[in-house]
């Protein structure tokens, strides 16, 4: 079998020396306004030199009601480039890897606490804040959102292209749209979240429009030297909700408007999901979205094995794998799986004589 996992690859004009792409996962280490803090410069100062490809930053709010808890990181201000540029900075150095952010806006899933804090939700007054959805239509056990009028939709649009602004001038390789697990575009996508009557809602043609237009205008403005891609929930995993038939549909509509990537995930909108959970048990979605609209997919969801991940790929189910929660429980993922698929990639400099290929050299 082939080592696929470590050959390149190229999404849009960004390419990769390997498939391994460190998954976005959130840190809840804002200090309450927005700014990256030294924990975010140590936490991706350490990925960039990890062995991954590319590195995609946690899910960054591009309105201060957007965040999913009070200390979410944020790229809503002219004040928040500096932090982030400092990081992509760093990592520019010798054998990093390409940095990528997660433009999101939390929705109908927002103000809540971290979740070492109990993760519950925060009304305005005690910590909380108003907060958005597709509709009036409410998280189950929280408080309604507010349905967002034409203006207010042209306004979060405008917001999603200052994002991008910013992220560029931060010198971001990759740009990915949070369009998943439950928060505001998703909302749009899934008939659980959203009950609008309107053009924004309704049949999927409707439910489409509104994440579309988003994507369609960041495309617009995205250079084309750079990636830009989206995540989403493949399923609802809900009778009744979003499915991977959708996906795909959703997938062929982004293509033809320049997406480079579809990263699969799955979930979020429903507490009254059913999945049964287990490695490589959302990789099904990413085979029928690469095979059903013929776009590149990124699998994620327990692929922590190098031979399954590897496996994903050789079997044409994926272009990458995105690793999460893995690649924080050991940062040398890559070094190791590259060691047990006899695999080749680059490691930094300082870190050269740790590696095992080199412990023989003379001191």
């Amino acid at each position: 079998m082939p080592d696929l996992l470590f050959e390149p690859v190229t999404l849009g004009g960004l390419e990769l020396p390997n498939r391994i792409v460190v998954s976005p996962m959130a840190q809840y280490s804002s200090e309450g306004d927005g700014k990256a803090t030294d924990w975010h410069l140590m936490h991706y100062g350490n990925l960039s030199v990890s062995g991954a490809a590319l590195v995609v930053f946690e899910a960054t709010a591009i309105l201060p009601e957007g965040r999913v808890s009070p200390r979410c990181l944020g790229i809503w201000d002219d004040a928040q480039i500096e932090g982030l540029k400092r990081i992509v900075d760093f990592a520019r150095r010798p054998n990093g890897a390409k940095m990528g952010i997660q433009l999101a806006h939390a929705g109908r899933k927002a103000s809540v606490a971290p979740p070492w804090q109990g993760g519950d939700a925060l009304l305005p007054g005690e910590g909380g804040w108003e907060i958005w959805g597709a509709s009036d239509c409410p998280y189950p056990g929280r408080v309604a959102p507010i349905m967002p009028d034409a203006d207010h939709l042209e306004n979060i649009a405008q917001a999603y292209l200052s994002a991008l602004r910013r992220a560029e001038l931060a010198g971001f390789d990759l740009v990915e749209l949070h369009c998943a697990h439950g928060y505001f575009l998703n909302n749009f996508l899934s008939p659980i979240s959203n009950t609008r009557n309107d053009e924004w809602g309704g049949d999927l043609e409707g439910r489409l429009r509104y994440p579309l237009e988003i994507f369609r205008r960041l495309r617009a403005a995205w250079p084309q030297t750079r990636a830009l891609g989206i995540r989403i929930s493949g399923t609802d995993w809900v009778e009744g909700g979003w499915t991977v038939e959708d996906s795909v549909v959703f997938a062929r509509a982004l293509k033809a408007e320049g997406c480079d990537y579809v990263a699969l995930s799955s979930g979020g909108s429903s507490p009254d999901q059913k999945i049964t959970v287990g490695p490589g048990y959302q990789v099904p979605l990413s085979a029928q979205v690469r095979r059903e609209a013929d776009i590149p997919t990124i699998a994620v969801g327990m692929l922590s094995e190098p031979e399954l991940a590897n496996d994903v790929l050789v079997r044409g189910d994926a272009d990458l794998i995105a690793i999460g929660r893995g690649m924080l429980f050991n940062p040398r993922w890559a070094w190791h799986a590259c060691q047990t698929l006899d695999g080749t990639m680059r490691v930094a400099d300082q870190y050269l004589r740790c590696h095992p290929s080199m412990r023989n050299l003379p001191r």
